[in-house]
């Protein structure tokens, strides 16, 4: 008779720190039980429900700790301008995609990627646009190009901080025109765009995300439904954040886990909102925004230690990083260093940091969530970084080792849709930083998109992100190249395949590697995702 309640995998490569040589996987009521080779398994699983990996390679399920769902799930219907290169482009998408009665929402121009760096006038896009209310958000999503039509939908925008004429909206401004956007939408429209997410979201190996929702992002409603949608059987875990100061009872009321995420310390360098110590680069008389101070900050981490909340903030620029490390001060004089750090608070993207700075922030016991794309989408010499403050300060960006060195525990995530949710892509960014010495081995970037996302979210038990003997079974089968581990002397290779090493093997993540295909996604032993039945 079979045990239905069993599976038993045989026949892969199984990533597993008790046992790196495993070919074989046994799961009960969706607890990892046995990890071990092919015979010894089918001896002592003798009645289980076999699955035959054929040599596919099973890891732990990907943590995404920063994600937009319904941003991202619009735009994969939508307009993809990642690929225009200057203002003609635009206008003739805008063009093709405008629909009358709807509003046009797309994303990803980027102007530091144009032949021209000339952005369309208002002008040209209500002509383009046709009357049709018309919302471009730049790739950073912290400023965007907007039709007139749009803007009499939020007349507000005019008198807010952030306003132009003729030009990109940011800042408050930004927000008015992105609520309207956001009002518009169907409560049908809101749930296809979060069903599509979640199913691309298990289709790349993800078993969870954490959404990062708030009153200038998404709204209430917006983050309470995707909740409820990922509470159905089918969907990876959506663990929620609601950036909004003063608002213990509405965490609550969402059952968000921490007033954090989304929280604006500051804006982003690529809209000029990232607030600096020194003025950028190419806009001299700007040194961006700076939207909280430190005893606000401090105020925020009190309410939430008091409340067993996590708090947290988005914070970019350095001048902001600094304001967020002295509300720390502040705060730990009134709670104390150990109860602060028990809320194990978390900082959103964290990209100009000292390691002093970082120091203090492990001492804390604070999560550095971060995005290894932006380094490989705007890092380098002549990336948006060395455009906007120069290659010295660009140099310094996103310091993934000495943040590691430094004791910040990392979780890694996408900010989709302003990168891609390719996990693995991150992780191959993280190992390959544009600055040399700033990226992490390979094992510690996978570690920071796995477990280090579950440790994010306050999952501490030592287990969940491991594939061991007691772990809840969340993993992901992986068509994937011969496996390699990284050499313990950078000096000699970067890569070894010595099976003496005892460290779990990775693939390849060469710059010219493929990467893994992703076969199967499974959460607490329910299937999410299989590459044969799904359609992606």
């Amino acid at each position: 008779m079979t045990d239905d309640s069993t599976t038993l995998l045989l026949g892969g490569r199984i990533h597993s720190p008790s046992n790196p040589d495993a070919t074989a996987m046994a799961v009960k009521d969706g607890t990892i039980v046995w990890i071990g080779q092919d015979g010894p398994g089918r001896a002592l699983h003798p009645d289980a429900r076999v699955e035959d990996l054929d040599g596919a390679f099973v890891a732990p399920g990907f943590v995404d700790a920063h994600v937009h769902a319904t941003a991202t799930g619009l735009h994969l219907a939508g307009v993809d301008l990642g690929g225009i290169t200057d203002a003609a482009g635009l206008l003739a998408a805008i063009r093709a995609a405008a629909r009358p009665g709807e509003v046009l929402v797309a994303h990803g121009w980027d102007e530091t990627t144009w032949t021209a760096d000339r952005l369309p006038s208002r002008a040209e896009i209500d002509e383009a646009a046709a009357g049709v209310p018309v919302y471009l958000s730049r790739v950073d999503v912290h400023s965007a190009l907007v039709s007139t039509a749009l803007v009499e939908l939020a007349p507000a925008a005019r008198d807010a901080a952030g306003w132009s004429a003729d030009g990109p909206l940011t800042r408050d401004a930004h927000h008015h025109v992105r609520a309207a956007v956001r009002a518009a939408l169907t409560r049908e429209q809101r749930r296809r765009a979060q069903e599509a997410f979640l199913r691309l979201a298990a289709a790349r190996g993800i078993v969870s995300v954490h959404e990062c929702a708030g009153p200038d992002i998404s709204g209430e409603d917006d983050l309470a439904d995707l909740l409820a949608l990922a509470a159905e059987p089918g969907h990876p875990e959506v663990i929620g954040y609601w950036g909004e100061l003063d608002a213990v009872d509405t965490a609550r009321r969402l059952g968000a886990r921490g007033l954090a995420g989304d929280l604006f310390a500051d804006g982003a360098l690529g809209s000029h909102t990232a607030a600096l110590h020194v003025p950028y680069l190419d806009e001299p008389g700007s040194t961006g925004a700076r939207y909280l101070d430190a005893d606000t900050i401090a105020g925020h981490l009190i309410a939430c230690t008091e409340a067993g909340l996590q708090a947290g903030f988005h914070v970019i620029g350095d001048a902001a990083v600094a304001e967020v490390v002295r509300g720390f001060q502040l705060a730990e004089k009134t709670v104390g260093q150990r109860t602060l750090a028990g809320g194990r608070h978390r900082l959103e993207h964290l990209e100009m940091i000292d390691a002093e700075q970082a120091r203090a922030l492990a001492g804390w016991g604070v999560t550095g969530s971060m995005q290894p794309q932006f380094d490989a989408l705007w890092g380098g010499p002549a990336g948006m970084y060395a455009q906007r403050l120069g290659p010295e300060r660009a140099a310094a960006m996103n310091p993934f080792a000495m943040l590691a060195a430094e004791g910040v525990l990392l979780a890694f995530g996408s900010d989709c849709p302003v990168t891609p949710l390719q996990p693995w892509d991150s992780v191959r960014a993280a190992v390959h930083h544009r600055t040399p010495g700033s990226g992490l081995s390979a094992r510690a970037a996978f570690t920071a998109h796995t477990r280090g996302g579950h440790r994010a979210a306050g999952v501490n038990d030592g287990l969940t992100g491991s594939l061991v003997p007691g772990a809840p079974a969340h993993y992901a089968v992986w068509d994937a190249a011969d496996l390699v581990v990284a050499a313990p002397d950078s000096r000699v290779q970067r890569w070894s395949t010595d099976p003496r090493s005892r460290v779990p093997a990775l693939p390849p993540l060469d710059p010219d590697a493929p990467l893994p295909t992703c076969l199967r996604t499974v959460r607490g032993g329910e299937v999410l995702y299989d590459a044969f039945t799904s359609a992606a």
